[in-house]
């Protein structure tokens, strides 16, 4: 499989080999920041048993939270399509933008003025520090590709989106679609 080069704004999909790794097994990853220092991203596709509100009381709202990574997992970070509405919004491209304004956040959710097709919550961050993505695409880890999506991205089905990304694959990627997530099930 081809790879592009990674860079803000593309996809990381986990490569079927990296079975047995809790964060990043069958995950999709969007890059939202590139710099000297290494790449930031947020996994798309493992929403946690968490609602905002269950982490912040005072946020009457039942949008899910995810795993974003297993870097600083005790911070909240969101990812969003609606700059207009949440000043200091940076964008990552395609129509996504990371960050802002929390207390517009919360003060729009609370008026239930955005939903989970607008935002994405996460508990950490998946980090790489310089040339760390670089091996780790070496020793075939991962697929960069872009994101054909867009600000769609945030309609996808969680529990099917790294299936439907082997699918697309195709070739030896199509027997891994319909693996159990953990052979040892097999």
């Amino acid at each position: 499989m081809t790879s592009l080069k990674p860079t803000k704004g593309r996809l990381l999909v986990a490569e079927p080999t990296i079975i047995g790794d809790v964060s990043f097994n069958r995950s999709v990853v969007l890059l939202a920041e590139e710099n000297e220092s290494g790449f930031i991203g947020f996994i798309l596709n493992k929403p946690l048993d968490y609602t905002i509100n269950d982490l912040i009381p005072t946020i009457n709202s039942t949008i899910v939270v995810y795993n974003g990574g297993p870097v600083e997992q005790d911070n909240m970070y969101f990812i969003h399509k609606i700059p207009d509405l949440i000043p200091h919004s940076i964008e990552i491209s395609n129509g996504i933008y990371w960050g802002g304004d929390f207390e517009t956040v919360t003060m729009l959710l609370e008026k239930n003025q955005v939903t989970e097709k607008d935002i994405r919550f996460f508990l950490g961050y998946s980090g790489w520090d310089t040339n760390q993505l670089e091996q780790e695409l070496s020793l075939n880890s991962w697929i960069v590709v872009n994101n054909t999506y867009e600000n769609g991205i945030f309609s996808i089905e969680n529990a099917s989106f790294w299936k439907e990304k082997m699918k697309e694959f195709g070739g030896d990627y199509l027997i891994w679609s319909n693996a159990p997530e953990n052979p040892n099930f097999n």
